[in-house]
């Protein structure tokens, strides 16, 4: 859910406010600590959040299958077409002919707006609100959410990895989970997957399994020819989505 409402207009506002800049100040910079942390998530419900989930997963699993038909095919040239089209502009030249139908840039275009949608009904908003008041509303709500958290009331997108321990208590674990993790080091190396996502969750799947805190040499011990500089940019990644967390000594744990 958290991923679909990064992708949505609501988001979009937020991030071109908090983020910074670079050079003379003509391209945008996307600051994870003021543009992710920072950004107050709507308090969705199951329902909501499935909705925004599946338009997400559609948006991603579109834009993935385009771009292996049409290797050329970039994100960028595709949104620069998606916003031409949003704005209700003529596509002037044949290269934005071309991308628009290698792209299906329509389709990109309605689930945007489907997700836009869906976002801000999670945060029961009207649908069509100007940016000014998306923002004005964000950095509200962002102040609401401060003052909850001083009460000690966080909301957290993943508890049981940001906050785990207000969860093990709750944790009936069957008598044979403490075998899990010896049989699988019984196995020997894994396969290292060729797909990101699947990279991504073999990675995360090794730290949960570790039982302890590991590093990025130990995480790639575990499966085949991989090296350590291959698994630490996925480590970053899962800590910056709060779906592992980073040690003081610099290793990674569940």
């Amino acid at each position: 859910m958290a991923l679909g409402v990064l992708s949505s207009r609501i988001h979009t506002v937020w991030a071109a406010a908090a983020g910074g800049w670079l050079g003379v100040g003509n391209d945008a910079t996307y600051n994870h600590s003021d543009c992710f942390l920072k950004f107050p998530f709507p308090a969705a419900t199951a329902e909501q959040q499935a909705r925004i989930r599946e338009l997400a997963e559609q948006l991603d699993a579109h834009r993935k299958r385009q771009q292996t038909q049409h290797p050329t095919l970039t994100l960028t040239d595709l949104y620069n077409v998606v916003e031409k089209l949003r704005a209700g502009q003529p596509l002037t030249t044949a290269k934005e002919q071309t991308i628009n139908q290698q792209g299906l840039a329509s389709v990109v275009l309605s689930l945007h707006q489907q997700l836009d949608t869906a976002v801000a009904a999670a945060y029961n908003w009207p649908p069509n609100l100007p940016d000014a008041e998306i923002l004005t509303r964000l950095v509200r709500l962002n102040h609401e959410r401060a003052q909850e958290e001083l009460a000690g009331h966080v909301r957290y997108l993943r508890p049981a990895y940001q906050a785990p321990e207000l969860q093990q208590s709750a944790l009936a674990l069957p008598a044979t989970a403490a075998k899990v993790a010896p049989a699988t080091e019984a196995t020997g190396p894994q396969p290292w997957p060729t797909e990101l996502a699947q990279q991504m969750q073999a990675v995360r799947d090794a730290v949960q399994q570790a039982g302890q805190s590991v590093t990025a040499a130990q995480v790639a011990a575990r499966f085949r020819r991989t090296r350590p500089e291959k698994v630490q940019p996925l480590l970053d990644t899962l800590t910056a989505l709060s779906l592992l967390r980073q040690t003081e000594e610099g290793a990674y744990a569940a």
